[in-house]
Parts: structure tokens; C-alpha cells; sequence
């Protein structure tokens, strides 16, 4: 038997962890939220190129607790399978030969279930190694499933053992320690997002949100692009210092950024009757690093006309999209990770700053602990917390 925290289909606590989650955070790892810890027997390999693997590191990351307290998108609900188990950024443990990974073999995991983890020929996205854009994620011999730590059939990282394709798994250089190696697929999708913002040389660049997602997009940003200035949104002051040691130019927090903005671009502030300041002018490019409403809104009253918006985080509520028109916005989405990112991060991984980053590593049984000091990292000065699935303490 293996121990695993597993989400399960509830309405009743979704709406009530949805309605309390913003008010009392604490209540995150309550009575309300619909997760438990469940003892079952360990996955089976079924099909050709699967493999168990047994986890070592698992981080906790923003889309696992949108999903927890009731703010992930129900546009996403057609996308999952449930029960199924979190845990989406895993460095782990091969537990089977496959061409190429002898047992044992170290591993991240690129969480995407695209066409060949489905026993599918490949879509034109998956032919193209653009495999986050597959369209078959529904199909196949796999439940239906965007990601592996959201499908029935998969497991997560979550748990003592999972499945993976062949297909998803990257070996880990020895060099690279776990606690490095769990942070390979945040920053293979920061990586993706730097490379989607597509900045100009010389060109401005705001990133609104400095957890996790947004210093590796500072990161990857700073050793990718040619952006001249890149200016971070950061709410706390540890976030603030690793902004800067991460590349930002500038660091601003929340109620600052449209002056500084104005300062920096020579913007034109206006004040509309109700609603925050917006700017006639702006930064080339601005990325949404967070998800939330007031964050895409922030990017999108910060921009130039003509510039490009990026959508990094994951978007849960109502947006005023007036911006994108009024000022014929470019507005694209980044999601998972792309081509050769993962080879990218591993290397960026590797070289970066990147000690300490991760806070602090539960075992599953003190689940509840580990989900509220994610809720609360920010304000605690933690970037990242993680399941340690090498402790039973």
C-alpha cells in the first residue's frame, strides 16, 4: 500500500472553500477543503513506455491551491478526471527499465499528457514539440487529464508512486541536487513564458507577481531576452531581494506600480471615475505572473498601445478586457512548457541562485501544515514549498 493526498469531486466544499478561502486563508488545509489522505494499492503498468515512479521531492504550486480553494476556472473541469492526486512538480525515481531510463534513474517530470503518453499518433502540436498545445488531452488510454496530478489514472507527485510516460521524463545530472531538480518544471515553464513574451532588444518589460512563477520568469527573462529594463511587482520584502537577484532592473510593490511605471516610460496617468489608475503609454511587454483579477488587470493598464500582455499565471475570476481593446493590445497565454525548455531550466537550474528557494519540505502526513505555509509563502518569505516523500516524520 501506498499513502497519497487525493482530490475528490465534492460541490458542497468546493462552493464553500470558494466562498471563505479569501477571507480566512487558514481555513485552506480545513474541514472545507476536498482532499484527503488515502492508502491504496500502487499503480500498475499497463501499456507500452509507462513506467513507476517514486517521488521524491513534490512542490506545491499555485494551480494545486487555486484548485484546493475553489478559484481554479470551471473552464478547466472538462480537463480533469477525479479522484486524482496533485503534485505536478516531481523529482522522483524510475522503479522500471524503459529504453534509455534504467531503473533507478533519476527524473523530472514534463507533467503534460499529451499523444504518446495516450497511445495516440501524434497531433500537428505534438509533431511540432509544441505537445502543451495538444488537443487530445481527453482521449485515448488515459483518462482525461491536462496534466499528470490532475487525471484519475496517473497518480501525482503527491503520493508514494506514480505513472509517467517515457515521453515526460528528463534525467537529472548528478551534479543537480533534489532541491534543485524539483524547481526544473516551474522554470521550464518560465523559460516557455520568456521565450512567448518574445521582447524586442532594448525593449521595457513589467512582471506583476514575484512568487515562484514570477522570479523565474525574471530569471529566464534576464538570461533569454534582450529586455532592457524589467521591472518586478513585489508585495513582500524577501520577494523584493530575490527580484533584484534574479535580474530585475526595478522592483515595485503593488500600490507603486502605475507611478513607477509613469516614472520609467513617461507615461500619461489618467484617473477614471471608479476603478484604478491606467496609463496612456507603458512598458513594451507586461506579464501576469499571479492569475488574479487585480494582477491582469494591473498588466493590462500598464502596457503601451500596441504592446503584448502575457498570461503566465492562471486566470480564476472576471477580467475588464476594455484595455485590450482600447488600446489594441497583443494578449497571449503561456501555459506548461514547449521544445527544448526543460534542457534550458535544467541548465538554469543548475547555474542560478537558486539556494534556499525551497523553504521547507513535509512529509504527507503533516499535508495540512505543508498547504498553509504555501497559502501564506509570500507574506512568510518562502518561494517554495514541498512534499518530502522520502519521510514518513
Amino acid at each position: 500500500m501506498i499513502n497519497a493526498l487525493e482530490v475528490y469531486r465534492s460541490l458542497p466544499r468546493y462552493v464553500a472553500a470558494r466562498a471563505v478561502s479569501g477571507r480566512l486563508p487558514g481555513l485552506l488545509a480545513g474541514p472545507l477543503t476536498p482532499l484527503r489522505l488515502v492508502h491504496h494499492d500502487p499503480p500498475q503498468v499497463r501499456h507500452d513506455g509507462w513506467v513507476r515512479v517514486r517521488p521524491r521531492l513534490s512542490g506545491i504550486c499555485g494551480s494545486d491551491l487555486a484548485t484546493l480553494s475553489g478559484h481554479a476556472s470551471l473552464y478547466l473541469s472538462a480537463l480533469v478526471s477525479m479522484p486524482f492526486v496533485p503534485g505536478h512538480e516531481v523529482v522522483g525515481e524510475t522503479m522500471d527499465e524503459a529504453p534509455g531510463l534504467p531503473a533507478g534513474t533519476r527524473v523530472v517530470l514534463d507533467s503534460v499528457l499529451a499523444c504518446a503518453a495516450r497511445g495516440l499518433d501524434p497531433c500537428e502540436s505534438c509533431r511540432t514539440e509544441q505537445r502543451n498545445r495538444c488537443d487530445r488531452v481527453t482521449v485515448g488510454h488515459v483518462s482525461p487529464g491536462l496534466q499528470t496530478g490532475f487525471c484519475a489514472d496517473t497518480g501525482g507527485g503527491w503520493s508514494g508512486q506514480l505513472m509517467a510516460h517515457v515521453s515526460q521524463l528528463h534525467p537529472v545530472p548528478d551534479a543537480l541536487d533534489d532541491q534543485r531538480a524539483v524547481l526544473v518544471e516551474p522554470m521550464a515553464c518560465a523559460v516557455h513564458a520568456a521565450r512567448r513574451a518574445a521582447v524586442g532588444d532594448g525593449q521595457s518589460v513589467l512582471v506583476v507577481g514575484a512568487g515562484a512563477v514570477g522570479l523565474f520568469i525574471t530569471l529566464a527573462l534576464r538570461e533569454l531576452t534582450p529586455a532592457a529594463v524589467i521591472t518586478v511587482v513585489a508585495k513582500h520584502r524577501r520577494q523584493a531581494e530575490l527580484a533584484r537577484l534574479f535580474g530585475a532592473t526595478e522592483v515595485v510593490s503593488p500600490a507603486e506600480v502605475v507611478g513607477g511605471v509613469r516614472r520609467a516610460t513617461r507615461a500619461l496617468r489618467l484617473e477614471p471615475e471608479r476603478g484604478p489608475a491606467y496609463l496612456l503609454g507603458g512598458v513594451d511587454v507586461a506579464i501576469d505572473a499571479v492569475g488574479s483579477r487585480v494582477s491582469v488587470d494591473t498588466a493590462l493598464r500598464t502596457t503601451r498601445a500596441g504592446g503584448r500582455v502575457l498570461l503566465a499565471g492562471v486566470p480564476g475570476e472576471s477580467i475588464d478586457l476594455t484595455p485590450a481593446w482600447f488600446r489594441e493590445l497583443e494578449v497571449t497565454g503561456a501555459y506548461a512548457s514547449a521544445g527544448d525548455a526543460f534542457d534550458v531550466a535544467m541548465s538554469l537550474a543548475a547555474q542560478a541562485p537558486l539556494d534556499g528557494l525551497l523553504g521547507v519540505a513535509y512529509p504527507l502526513a503533516r499535508w495540512r501544515e505543508a498547504l498553509d505555509h504555501a497559502g501564506d509563502a509570500g507574506r512568510l518569505g518562502t518561494v517554495k514549498v514541498a512534499f518530502d516523500l522520502r519521510s514518513s516524520a
